[in-house]
């Protein structure tokens, strides 16, 4: 069982990204898009492109160009930093705000399509199981020798 674990949970992810990217392929965004506006509406506007890199576990060249596109679509803004003048802090534009509510309905929606009949305690179980694999995963990532 534990050697289909890893397995089990990556076809769920893909798939419940695919479902998803299906759902929204008509706002006219990809999957790297989408999720780069749902990162950066769930951390809090205002971040700093390498925040907002950190939060998403991508390298910052990446960001940069979606960012750009998201930019260039009117969904994003880049303003400048008060406290640092290289940086630059991302906020949603009015037409980003529009995207994220019509985004997060359709996700809700789906969300409760693929969650039917699964009770909220055994939702808790995994996430809980979840929580255990990440807080794991940073105790090999400060000691990779054992």
């Amino acid at each position: 069982m534990r050697d289909q674990f890893p397995f089990a949970v990556a076809r769920v992810t893909r798939r419940w990204r695919k479902m998803l990217d299906e759902r929204l392929k008509n706002l006219g965004v990809t999957q790297a898009r989408w999720s780069t506006m749902f990162y950066l509406e769930r951390g809090g506007e205002g971040l700093t492109q390498r925040e907002l890199a950190n939060l998403m576990a991508i390298e910052n060249p990446t960001l940069v160009r979606l960012l750009d596109s998201l930019e260039k679509q009117g969904l994003i803004e880049r303003r400048p930093c008060e406290h640092d003048r290289r940086a630059r802090r991302l906020f949603l534009t009015d037409e980003g705000h529009r995207f994220m509510n019509d985004m997060n309905t359709r996700a809700q929606a789906m969300r409760e399509e693929m969650l039917d009949g699964i009770p909220d305690e055994k939702i808790a179980v995994a996430l809980e199981v979840f929580e255990g694999i990440l807080a794991n995963s940073e105790k090999i990532k400060e000691n990779p020798d054992q």
